[in-house]
């Protein structure tokens, strides 16, 4: 119990507190959901049954597996079976053209999945590394790619550019990739993709980066 009231005494004035207070404390509904949702990692260790499987394969990226378990939770709640309405299956919800150009043969298979979206992963990584410097902002630029295509972020990075901004920085680009869901904006001379659903890549971002520091709070070795 001293350990603990140490652990909240050092930990109470940082972000992460505050959201994980405001998690468990103020949104009830969504602790349940999280709850039911997820493994118990204070009894089983664990964050999935699939955490082996993340760990091999976030090494192809130099990624912390904890990281790409954070993402998997995101895109299918460990669900290696789910389906979403456009289409994209699996794990890490891969679309069907995707799939078919990373080298998938079956999406629901986890193995296969997992494999093919890191290899999408890297060839963003790839493609951000020529444009984007700072590695933690280049994350963001991979994780938004991934969600929503590089032609949507690309066109809200010409926005930033255009209107004052910059344009290797996520929090200024973002705040165009909202604005692409507007007609103003998504039919701007600059754009080339047109209109895209901003907030959904936002969130993602969000959502999965503050995931993962949760993740690294209570599981602790990344190994």
């Amino acid at each position: 119990m001293n350990q603990l009231n140490s652990w909240i005494e050092e930990k109470k004035n940082t972000p992460l507190f505050d959201r994980l207070y405001k998690k468990y404390f103020i949104d009830r509904r969504g602790h349940l959901e999280r709850v039911a949702s997820e493994y118990l990692t204070s009894r089983t260790g664990k964050l999935c049954q699939y955490d082996e499987l993340l760990k091999k394969h976030a090494v192809e990226l130099n990624w912390d597996w904890r990281l790409l378990a954070a993402q998997t939770f995101q895109e299918s709640r460990f669900k290696a079976d789910a389906r979403s309405w456009a289409g994209a299956g699996g794990l890490l919800q891969l679309m069907p053209a995707t799939a078919r150009e990373f080298g998938v043969r079956n999406a629901f298979d986890p193995e296969d999945n997992v494999q093919g979206a890191v290899r999408f992963l890297k060839w963003l990584e790839d493609y951000w590394a020529e444009r984007i410097s700072d590695e933690d902002e280049r994350l963001k630029f991979i994780l938004a790619s991934y969600n929503t295509g590089a032609g949507h972020v690309e066109d809200a990075r010409r926005l930033t550019a255009k209107y004052g901004g910059d344009a290797q920085v996520w929090n200024d680009v973002s705040n165009w990739l909202l604005q692409k869901s507007t007609q103003q904006y998504s039919t701007d001379p600059v754009v080339k993709f047109g209109f895209c659903r901003g907030l959904e890549p936002v969130n993602y971002v969000n959502h999965i980066l503050e995931r993962f520091d949760h993740y690294k709070q209570f599981v602790v070795n990344p190994a």
